[in-house]
């Protein structure tokens, strides 16, 4: 039961993470700083999720060993959507490729430094999870106006990042903190590490306009609040390597939201991407009936 809540967790959060891209490149195109979005995203989610906890009766208290560890997830979480940000700044959505090899540095960390057991259809799944994403980002993969170095290097910090973040909750202390708790705590300290920087750099702009705010609610509500914590009920339940593996269910979000909302081409590249996630999907979600 707890394996299947487990899966249905991460496809909520990897469903709604994939609204990410669409809600901050939007903001990034009307003029707002890659802290400024961050500020706002992380800002507002938390506010809701410590409303959601005080509502629901959550206990925030954390012993005082419990701080390391939360500040560490944190830091970690929030160079993940920093990089990430700044790789959406400068390259095209070939982008989603690189950062979609964290189910593999996931899965390597697990069985090769905290003893997890090897498998070879789990090795499988995730070069499969991997052939799909790359197919589903292949596109319009030339540089935009910004610098193609610092965005892949920026991609390549958010694959590791992400992955020790994933790790870390399931591996350390974090395992034990209440999960909207914990998800409060990893969002607010990243408000706190975004805000400094905005008033570092250009500041932050006030938002007064309808349509901008829900562009800011779109991404801190479902793609950032519900994500987040979704996903680490997810890693509680189901582990870090399965919940990384459905993560790459995440481009699947994006390829909709092209299609139908944009009005982009489905190609067979995008089909076939699809088919390989969900087949390795399959394999790591039916594995153990097999054993």
């Amino acid at each position: 039961m707890n394996r299947i809540k487990g899966i249905l967790y991460a496809a909520v959060s990897s469903s709604t993470f994939g609204l990410a891209p669409f809600f901050s490149i939007t903001l990034l195109l009307a003029g707002f700083s890659a802290f400024e979005v961050l500020s706002y995203r992380w800002g507002v989610a938390s506010i809701v999720l410590i409303v959601f906890g005080w509502l629901s009766g959550c206990n925030f208290r954390l012993a005082g060993k419990d701080w390391g560890v939360v500040f560490l997830l944190s830091l970690l979480r929030a160079v993940t959507s920093f990089s990430l940000i700044i790789a959406y700044q400068n390259i095209a959505s070939g982008v989603a490729t690189i950062h979609f090899m964290y189910p593999l540095a996931v899965a390597l960390a697990m069985m090769f430094f905290f003893r997890e057991k090897k498998s070879l259809l789990v090795i499988l799944a995730v070069l499969m999870s991997l052939l799909g994403a790359a197919l589903l980002s292949l596109g319009e993969l030339e540089a935009k106006s910004g610098n193609t170095m610092v965005g892949l290097v920026a991609a390549c910090v958010s694959v590791f990042s992400y992955a020790g973040y994933i790790v870390g909750v399931r591996t350390t202390r974090a395992v034990q903190i209440n999960s909207t708790a914990l998800t409060c705590y990893v969002m607010g300290l990243g408000t706190i590490f975004y805000l400094i920087g905005a008033y570092c750099t250009s500041g932050l702009q006030l938002v007064s306009d309808g349509y901008t705010w829900l562009i800011i609610l779109g991404l801190a509500l479902p793609a950032t609040a519900i994500s987040n914590i979704t996903l680490v009920q997810a890693i509680k339940y189901a582990g870090p390597t399965l919940t990384s593996i459905l993560g790459a269910m995440e481009p699947l979000t994006a390829v909709v939201i092209g299609v139908f909302v944009f009005k982009e081409l489905f190609t067979v590249n995008s089909a076939v991407g699809i088919i390989l996630i969900l087949l390795a999907v399959s394999i790591v979600v039916f594995r153990r009936q097999k054993s």
